[in-house]
C-alpha cells in the first residue's frame, strides 16, 4: 500500500487559502446516486473530494454505479500504469522501466486526435489499497487542463432489493477534480468538457469491470 496525501481535503488545507473557498460536493446529490447512497458517502466525499477553489478554477464530482464488487473495480482503477483500460481518449501510456507503482511515479499519456490535447504527463499523488482511494495530477504536456488534480474512490454497497438477506454486492465509484479555467473559456464550458470526459471514462469502467465480473475474472 502506498499513501501520499491523506485526502484531497488535507491537500487543500496545505494550499494558500487566500481568496479560496472549499468545494461543497458533500452538499449536492450527484447524478446517478440515490439519496441513501449519497448519505452514506458524505463522509468520504468530505474527506477525499474537497478542494480549495480559487479565482479562475472549477471543480466537479461525478458518480457511477457498477454491478461488480469493489475488489474487481479497484483492480482496474488502481493501475496507474494502464489508464487506457477504461479511459476512452488515451491512445497509449508509457512509464519508465522498471516500473514500481508508488506515490510520486509518473506516466506519459498520448491522447487521441480530435481533442484539444496531444500529450499529458501525470503524477500519482495518492494510492491507498485499504481505503480504495487514488489520485493524480497533470504536471506537464500539451493540453489545456492546467493544474488539473483528480481523486477517485471505490465504495461497496449491498443490493437488498431482492430480499432474503443475500443481496448482491455492487460498487459506486466517485471521481472528482479541480482545474484552472483556460483563458477565453467560461467555467461552465470547462466543467462541461471535463465532466463529459470523466463521465465517459466511468461508463467504460462499468462496462469493463461488469464484463470481468460476469466472466469470473475478478
Amino acid at each position: 500500500m502506498e499513501k501520499g496525501e491523506g485526502s484531497a481535503s488535507s491537500a487543500a488545507a496545505g494550499e494558500n487559502s487566500t481568496d479560496k473557498n472549499p468545494s461543497r460536493h458533500n452538499l449536492t446529490l450527484p447524478s446517478g446516486l440515490t439519496a441513501d447512497e449519497f448519505e452514506s458517502l458524505k463522509h468520504s466525499i468530505s474527506d477525499h473530494h474537497t478542494y480549495l477553489l480559487g479565482p479562475g478554477q472549477c471543480s466537479s464530482l461525478l458518480a457511477q454505479r457498477i454491478h461488480a464488487p469493489p475488489s474487481v473495480v479497484w483492480s482496474i482503477v488502481r493501475r496507474f500504469d494502464k489508464p487506457q483500460t477504461y479511459k476512452h481518449f488515451i491512445k497509449s501510456c508509457a512509464v519508465k522501466e522498471p516500473f514500481h507503482m508508488a506515490v510520486g511515479c509518473t506516466r506519459d499519456v498520448n491522447v487521441i486526435s480530435g481533442l484539444p490535447a496531444a500529450t499529458s504527463t501525470e503524477r500519482l499523488d495518492l494510492l491507498d489499497d485499504d481505503k480504495h482511494v487514488t489520485g493524480f495530477s497533470i504536471i506537464g504536456g500539451e493540453h489545456r487542463l492546467r493544474n488539473y488534480r483528480s481523486v477517485t474512490t471505490v465504495h461497496g454497497f449491498e443490493d437488498r432489493d431482492g430480499g432474503g438477506g443475500g443481496g448482491k454486492i455492487y460498487s459506486v465509484v466517485l471521481e472528482s477534480y479541480i482545474v484552472d479555467v483556460p483563458e477565453g473559456n467560461t467555467e461552465e464550458d470547462t466543467r462541461l468538457f471535463a465532466d463529459t470526459v470523466v463521465k465517459l471514462n466511468l461508463q467504460k469502467l462499468a462496462s469493463v469491470t461488469e464484463g470481468m465480473n460476469r466472466d469470473g475474472d475478478g
